[in-house]
């Protein structure tokens, strides 16, 4: 399976706060887990899955899964995920290699922040005990971190970019553009940014320091949007929290990723059948399950399934897609009476597109080919050709002509 179309999501957090475990939980990677800081000394990649409700129901057919998991009805898409070791403040001036990690996620096109919702470690990742650390301030301290890292690099041309775009609407567009392109921060980030924070780019070069700083906060959180996974909710010092950091305005996930790790491992052991992101599992051999085994599943079903609807691992996953990418999931075919493929599989690949994404953009996206001699499209609900500038929505089966296949 290929992660879809590129784009991928960072993993990042203090030390210490269950980031390595939400990444084995997501990826089933083994990775190593410990309590102290710095357990990661590498960046981690992986392949992790977003769920969306498969069409296949919908069409009443037999599907072929060729680049994704079909799991009772459930498609399993694959994505990339990046785990970060633990940034601590300063990590932008290079304090414990903060300079090598943050270079890490430079590509990340989303970020999961993995906090302690118990409080149950500092600022730097040392544990304390629980209730004595509001995570509140680790949240505002990692945006500080990527702030001024972005801030470094476009600092050592500021003076320059400001003068060659004097005078001009798009001059500083253009020139922050390439100055931060190894960010993956593209053109249209830039605008908005620009925009939200109602300066005036021709006058750059009379710009305050706080008014760059101001631009680059708002840049960060149009090109590199964040949630918040809050871990270790099965502590009681995590509720009050969770209400805390739901008030800094992102969007919050109640977490246990040890729990998803363990149901995880379970299932991949076929001892349970859970699908990740379920609100509930079954045993499915009794008989080979221990008393053990039976107790900590059951305490993982009353103390987080129960109260909190699932561990989150997977909500979080989902939501970084469809949420803060705003990813649409589109069902490719060829015969669009069939619902197949070339060789005759049905419904093989889904593909996860921005929203937005037109029918003749999605064709370039699988194959220029497709997409310079696109005709056509064919959506199969309603078996209607639509043209070059349809706007693809999610879950749509399309099926595209191009003067090739006619060929």
């Amino acid at each position: 399976m290929e992660a879809a179309l590129g784009y991928m999501v960072g993993v990042v957090g203090k030390p210490n706060v269950g980031k390595s475990t939400f990444f084995s939980a997501a990826t089933l990677i083994s990775v190593p887990i410990a309590n102290y800081p710095f357990t990661t000394i590498k960046p981690n990649r992986g392949m992790g899955y977003v769920r969306t409700p498969c069409v296949c129901r919908e069409f009443d057919v037999q599907d072929e899964p060729v680049n994704s998991a079909c799991v009772g009805g459930t498609r399993l898409v694959p994505v990339e995920l990046v785990d970060c070791a633990g940034l601590v403040p300063g990590a932008w001036q290079g304090r414990g290699l903060g300079n090598r990690f943050l270079d890490e996620i430079s590509r990340a096109d989303a970020l999961v922040q993995i906090v302690d919702a118990a409080g149950a470690t500092d600022t730097d990742g040392r544990m304390r005990a629980p209730g004595t650390h509001d995570p509140s301030e680790d949240v505002k301290f990692l945006e500080n971190e990527i702030v001024m890292w972005i801030l470094q690099i476009v600092r050592k041309d500021w003076v320059s970019m400001a003068r060659k775009s004097e005078g001009t609407k798009d001059g500083l567009v253009c020139e922050l553009e390439r100055s931060l392109s190894g960010l993956a921060i593209k053109g249209n980030h830039v605008v908005k940014a620009i925009e939200s924070t109602q300066l005036d780019p021709a006058k750059a070069t009379s710009w305050k320091d706080e008014d760059l700083v101001r631009l680059l906060a708002n840049l960060r959180k149009i090109a590199k949007p964040m949630l918040i996974a809050a871990n270790k909710i099965d502590l009681p010092t995590a509720s009050d929290n969770i209400e805390r950091l739901r008030k800094l305005g992102h969007i919050v996930v109640p977490c246990c990723a040890e729990a998803e790790l363990g149901l995880r491992r379970a299932s991949e052991k076929r001892l349970i059948d859970y699908t990740p992101g379920d609100s509930n599992f079954s045993v499915a051999r009794p008989d080979e399950v221990t008393t053990e085994q039976k107790e900590a599943l059951e305490k993982i079903r009353q103390r987080i399934l129960v109260p909190f609807g699932s561990t989150g691992v997977q909500d979080a996953i989902n939501l970084a897609f469809f949420n803060l990418l705003r990813m649409v999931a589109v069902y490719p075919v060829e015969d669009v009476e069939k619902l197949s493929d070339h060789s005759g599989k049905v419904l093989p690949d889904v593909y996860l597109t921005p929203y937005g994404t037109t029918a003749k953009q999605f064709a370039y996206s699988i194959h220029s080919d497709l997409g310079e001699s696109f005709i056509y499209a064919i959506e199969a609900r309603s078996r209607m050709r639509v043209g070059e500038d349809y706007v693809l929505k999610d879950r749509d089966v399309i099926s595209i002509a191009s003067a090739k296949k006619r060929g």
